[in-house]
């Protein structure tokens, strides 16, 4: 496992909202895949909606500039 990777499942068992959406973008710009771009850009953005987190508009406009939100 990676540490970026344990970092993950550390916040998310303490529910650290925000340390979700910062940890899920640096996985996304960490991959070269562009479906795993896509899930940890989705789940980043997820996070960040429900928190009114100021890093939403940047993220959604990743995810349109990847074609995976219309």
């Amino acid at each position: 496992m990676s540490g970026l990777d344990a970092l993950l499942l550390d916040a998310h068992m303490r529910d650290d909202r925000p340390a979700l959406v910062t940890l899920y973008r640096e996985a996304a710009d960490a991959v070269s895949d562009q479906d795993a771009e896509g899930f940890y850009l989705t789940h980043a953005y997820v996070f960040a909606l429900e928190l009114g987190h100021p890093d939403t508009q940047m993220l959604h406009h990743r995810l349109k500039r990847a074609g995976r939100e219309e």
